[in-house]
C-alpha cells in the first residue's frame, strides 16, 4: 500500500460501489429487489422509463417490438454480469428511489465514511458524487443512509449520462468544468484501477480505496491508496 499523503483539495468526488459503500450489497440486496420489478416497470409510460427503455433495446440487440418480458429478460442477463449499462441504471435508479421512499429497502455505507464526509463539508470542502448509478439511485442512497441524511453534504451529482464513462478521462473533465475547479485542486476517490488512471490522466489528484474483501482490492493501483476513508487527511 502506498502511503496517502496529506492533501490539500477544493472538491472531493466520491465513487460508490466498493468505494463508500460494499459492492455485496449492491450486487445482492439491491438487485434482488430490482430484478422481480423491471417487467412492471418497463410497462409504464412516465419519464425516464420509455427513453431509457429504447435505448436498453437498441443496447442488447432485441427487436425493436420485443416485449417487456424479454426487455426484462435482457435486462437481467446485464445485471448477472455486473455490465455498466446506462439504460440498466436508469431503470433500477426508479425502482431503488421507490423501495427507499417505501421503506422497503435501505442502503449502505462503510462506519468510516459519513465521519469523513461531515468533516470535509465543515472545512468548506465541496463534495459531489461520481458513480455508474443513476443519479436517481444516488440521491436516496444517501438520502436514506443508516447514519442520516447525507444528501445536504454533496453539492453535485453526476453519472454515465452526465458525465460520460468512468474509464475516460475526458468524463473527469467535464465534471472539473462543471463545478467550476481546476483539475488539480479536484480530489477522486474510487476503488478502480481504471477510473484511477482516467482521473489521473485528466489532471486530478486521485486516492484508492483498497478495502479489504472489495471486487478491487489488492490491485496494482497508479495513485496512493488507502483502506479506509479515516486515513484520507484532507484540507482545503
Amino acid at each position: 500500500m502506498t502511503t496517502t499523503p496529506h492533501l490539500s483539495a477544493d472538491v472531493v468526488v466520491v465513487d460508490l460501489e466498493g468505494t463508500t459503500s460494499a459492492a455485496g450489497f449492491i450486487l445482492g440486496d439491491l438487485y434482488d429487489y430490482a430484478r422481480p420489478r423491471l417487467e412492471a416497470t418497463l410497462a409504464r409510460h412516465d419519464a425516464p422509463i420509455p427513453e431509457a427503455r429504447a435505448h436498453a433495446i437498441a443496447e442488447t440487440g432485441l427487436a425493436t417490438n420485443a416485449s417487456d418480458a424479454e426487455v426484462a429478460e435482457a435486462l437481467r442477463e446485464l445485471m448477472a454480469s455486473d455490465v455498466k449499462s446506462t439504460p440498466l441504471k436508469t431503470i433500477q435508479g426508479v425502482i431503488w428511489a421507490e423501495g427507499f421512499a417505501a421503506g422497503e429497502i435501505h442502503s449502505h455505507f462503510f462506519e468510516d465514511v459519513a465521519p469523513k464526509l461531515h468533516a470535509w463539508h465543515e472545512r468548506g470542502i465541496r463534495l459531489a458524487v461520481y458513480s455508474s448509478g443513476s443519479i436517481a439511485s444516488q440521491q436516496p442512497w444517501f438520502r436514506h443512509a443508516p447514519q442520516g441524511d447525507l444528501a445536504p453534504l454533496v453539492e453535485a451529482w453526476f453519472d454515465t449520462v452526465n458525465a460520460g464513462p468512468k474509464k475516460e478521462p475526458a468524463s473527469y473533465t467535464r465534471i472539473a468544468e462543471a463545478l467550476g475547479v481546476d483539475p488539480a485542486r479536484a480530489l477522486f476517490l474510487t476503488d478502480h484501477p481504471e477510473e484511477v488512471t482516467a482521473a489521473l490522466a485528466a489532471g486530478w489528484q486521485v486516492v484508492a480505496l483498497d478495502r479489504p474483501g472489495e471486487p478491487w482490492a489488492g490491485s496494482d493501483f497508479a495513485a496512493p491508496s488507502a483502506a479506509s476513508f479515516a486515513e484520507i487527511e484532507v484540507t482545503p
